[in-house]
C-alpha cells in the first residue's frame, strides 16, 4: 500500500459526527499531496460552511493524519469551492444513507 492509499485509510477513521460517515465516503476530501519527505497537504470541505463541529472534524483529520507511518507533519485545508455534494460521496457513504 502507497503512502496516499495509507493515508486515505486512516481518513476513514474520521467521522461526520452528525450523519456518522467518514470524510472519505462522505467525499469530502478534494486533493492530497505530499510537499516533501514527511509531510502531507489535504484539501477538503464539509458539507454546509456554517457545520457547527468544523473544529472537531478537521482536528481530526490532522491528528488522524500525523498517526500515519511516515508523516511528521500534516497541514488541512478548508475550502468552500467547488461546494460538497451528495454527488461526491463513494458508493459506500450512498448506501449509508439508504441511497
Amino acid at each position: 500500500m502507497d503512502l496516499k492509499e495509507k493515508v486515505l485509510e486512516a481518513l476513514k477513521d474520521v467521522y461526520d459526527p452528525e450523519l456518522n460517515i467518514n470524510v472519505v465516503d462522505l467525499g469530502l476530501v478534494y486533493n492530497i499531496d505530499f510537499p516533501e519527505e514527511g509531510a502531507v497537504s489535504v484539501t477538503m470541505t464539509l458539507t454546509t460552511p456554517g457545520c457547527p463541529l468544523h473544529d472537531s472534524i478537521v482536528s481530526g483529520v490532522k491528528t488522524r493524519l500525523e498517526e500515519v507511518e511516515g508523516i511528521q507533519n500534516a497541514d488541512v485545508h478548508l475550502v468552500w469551492e467547488p461546494a460538497w455534494s451528495p454527488e461526491n460521496m463513494t458508493q459506500d457513504g450512498r448506501a449509508q444513507l439508504g441511497r
